[in-house]
């Protein structure tokens, strides 16, 4: 059984599995494996969906949004930015960060109080490359961004050629072991996921700047105390934290042990 797609509302998640491939007895299974996460976790329901233009659908899903001094929208949109508006071209593949998550959002409305003229900042965990496009356009002067996925490397290459600034941004496939050790930058950004960015948080202090930015999201306001707990273990001072919905960004820079 292999699902197609997935997709998270609030305290949903739909997935999809071609119909023919839907056998009897899937259902209990899905149920056993539910059964093992703390909390009332079951299948909803069950429900055929005929065969329509998806592409078509799922554009009109994604629209321009303005995001701080950002006006994010997908090439297919015709909106026009302000004059005192940044614009980001972003053409989502099956990558994070469209701007539609309360934690790109998070970050993107950071961006512009951290970042300074002619930074250079590390971007883990790229996804669409929205973060290192942004960085550039605030000021920085190079971007390094890395991420495992095959289809973020594609998306944010494209992405960045659409917003004309692949001489300041380069893009690795990998994690961390992708950059090189006598590196220090003046930020570093990452959008993932809490325990990821835990793992990478000793890395991460030693690539920063003394004084040098952390800016981090993808956490969940129950995880602050205990993300906090692990930045102070790794020569970070917690500088704010800021929230939409039940989604945090932590702002924190490194510090002298």
């Amino acid at each position: 059984m292999e699902f197609d797609s997935f997709q998270q509302l609030h305290d949903e998640l739909i997935t999809y599995i071609p119909k023919e491939q839907f056998q009897i007895g899937d259902r209990e299974r899905i149920e056993r494996l539910l059964a093992a996460f703390p909390g009332e976790v079951y299948v909803r329901s069950e429900e055929i969906v005929a065969d329509q233009n998806w592409n078509m659908e799922w554009e009109k899903t994604i629209q321009a949004q303005e995001i701080g001094p950002f006006l994010v929208r997908p090439t297919w949109s015709t909106a026009t930015p302000e004059a005192d508006q940044i614009l980001l071209e972003i053409d989502p593949k099956m990558s994070f960060g469209t701007g539609y998550h309360e934690t790109t959002r998070l970050m993107l409305k950071q961006l512009s109080i951290i970042i300074n003229k002619g930074d250079l900042i590390l971007d883990a965990g790229t996804g669409t490359g929205i973060l290192a496009i942004a960085s550039i356009k605030l000021g920085a002067k190079k971007v390094i961004g890395f991420d495992t996925d095959d289809w973020s490397i594609t998306n944010a290459s494209e992405n960045i050629l659409l917003n004309k600034v692949a001489d300041k941004i380069d893009i690795k496939k990998g994690s961390m072991e992708v950059i090189k050790g006598e590196i220090l930058y003046d930020g570093i950004l990452a959008n993932i996921e809490r325990n990821t960015i835990t793992e990478m948080l000793p890395n991460f202090s030693n690539h920063l700047k003394k004084e040098g930015t952390l800016l981090i999201s993808g956490i969940l306001e129950d995880d602050e105390e205990l993300v906090t707990g692990k930045l102070n273990k790794n020569n970070f001072e917690h500088i704010e934290t800021m929230q939409e919905n039940e989604w945090i960004a932590i702002w924190a820079k490194k510090v002298t042990p």
